[in-house]
């Protein structure tokens, strides 16, 4: 693969090997030695019935980012289709959110299928949408795997936007108001959730067979959306998934409105990392992928071993070790959307069942140096994360993707886009929110 892995299986093992020698003793460790599980009942910080205070943390949550419940209305819309890709259909789609507004989304699936497929939402990082060249990339990398993958502009970037200019980071400006980094962030987080929403809707989707891959800031979100969101089948984490309590790297975050803000409003949870797992645990399967040069996971020395005790207190609140967290490490790589890579298209085969792939396929299929993609294709690459540590560095798995053009990822038509422009950008958000706010 021509960089070092470490497996999830030797992960695993590490964890619980960690846990064993520093919280379990010589009986746990002699089990670990031999191949035996220690799992087991654990003591719970959860009073009387666990799923009764998991639907209160669950509507906590909701009520402290004005998440509403139900859901907005869906209210989809298509705009027509196009083909970016040898055996793809990319079709252009809006659906409703918060505050009345609506999300510009691409949304790719195999151009044949014979029975209900997958979902699949790719969340953004910072400054990204869905031009950013790793959502157009998975969307086809796992459209020909047969799934139907969402990609779509977070709030203030691309058609959110109301010069249509991506890589904005418009979200950031802070907004007076004692509620609204708190809005702001169940924004992102009901994004998510519609994408799930409109996925289930869809008649060629299983809506048992629904995931979320979310990098960076979009971790953030997504392990949230993960917590309260009963309908993700799994969820994959990269470039993030190191939470804590209040001094952890999210919480310190300078960006107040969509990390540091929506985080402190959570503080009511015990121990807000391992509660939020804990959710996670009870809904699916979650995989962390990070590299280990990643600052965001080095700021706060947020490693394995961090991992590991996350994930022995997480398994002290639901009484399990079955269905823990898993995580996985790329030797030497730093800030990346490592769910385009090998090691996670295995991942979510196991959760998804990918029709158009096999496992032998997939460990079959070449890899793609994005820098060079980028070079030979011209895909665009943010500026900040041109880098071989960064974007640049990542091998994707490859079925030779092609680039596709800022133009063909325009969801609504420029007209109409013009008419409704106040359903769609940051300053409609903000004057929408601050009146509900009041």
């Amino acid at each position: 693969m021509g960089h070092a892995l470490i497996s999830l299986r030797r992960l695993s093992t590490v964890s619980l090997a960690t846990l064993a020698v520093c919280s379990a003793g010589p009986a746990a460790w002699h089990a670990f030695a031999f191949g035996q599980s220690i799992d087991g009942p654990l003591s719970t910080t959860v009073p009387n019935d666990r799923q009764i205070q998991f639907e209160q943390w669950r509507r906590q949550i909701r009520q402290a980012l004005f998440i509403d419940d139900p859901l907005p209305p869906l209210a989809a819309k298509s705009y027509g289709t196009f083909s970016p890709a040898d055996g793809v259909v990319a079709e252009r789609v809006t659906f409703g959110t918060n505050y009345g507004m609506r999300v510009p989304a691409i949304v790719y699936r195999p151009s044949k299928a014979n029975a209900r497929l997958p979902g699949l939402v790719i969340v953004n990082g910072h400054s990204g949408d869905k031009t950013a060249w790793y959502a157009f990339y998975a969307g086809i990398l796992y459209a020909r795997a047969g799934a139907v993958v969402v990609t779509y502009d977070p709030v203030g970037e691309d058609e959110r936007n109301s010069d249509r200019k991506s890589e904005t980071n418009t979200h950031d400006a802070f907004v007076p108001g004692p509620q609204m980094p708190a809005r702001m962030g169940g924004q992102f987080v009901t994004d998510i959730m519609q994408a799930v929403s409109y996925l289930s809707s869809r008649p060629d989707v299983d809506p048992k067979k629904i995931a979320v891959a979310a990098y960076s800031m979009g971790s953030f979100h997504a392990v949230i959306a993960g917590a309260i969101d009963t309908r993700i089948h799994a969820l994959v984490l990269s470039g993030g998934g190191n939470l804590d309590g209040p001094g952890d790297y999210w919480a310190r975050s300078p960006k107040i409105m969509c990390q540091s803000g929506p985080s402190k409003a959570l503080d009511f949870l015990p121990d807000r990392g391992a509660d939020l797992y804990a959710l996670n645990q009870s809904r699916g399967s979650t995989l962390i992928i990070n590299g280990t040069e990643d600052p965001v996971i080095l700021s706060l020395n947020t490693q394995e071993p961090f991992f590991a005790r996350l994930r022995q207190r997480t398994a002290a609140i639901t009484g399990t070790h079955a269905g823990l967290f898993e995580t996985y490490w790329i030797q030497g790589a730093g800030h990346r959307p490592n769910f385009v890579t090998r090691p996670a298209a295995l991942w979510l085969y196991r959760q998804l069942r990918f029709p158009n792939w096999t496992e032998a396929e997939i460990r079959s299929f070449g890899e793609e140096h994005i820098s060079e993609w980028s070079a030979r294709t011209g895909a665009h690459i943010g500026e900040h994360f041109q880098t071989e540590l960064s974007e640049g560095g990542v091998r994707a798995l490859t079925t030779n993707v092609p680039n596709v053009s800022r133009n063909e990822l325009e969801a609504v038509p420029i007209g109409e886009w013009q008419q409704h422009k106040d359903e769609f950008v940051w300053e409609s958000w903000v004057a929408r929110a601050r009146a509900a706010s009041q």
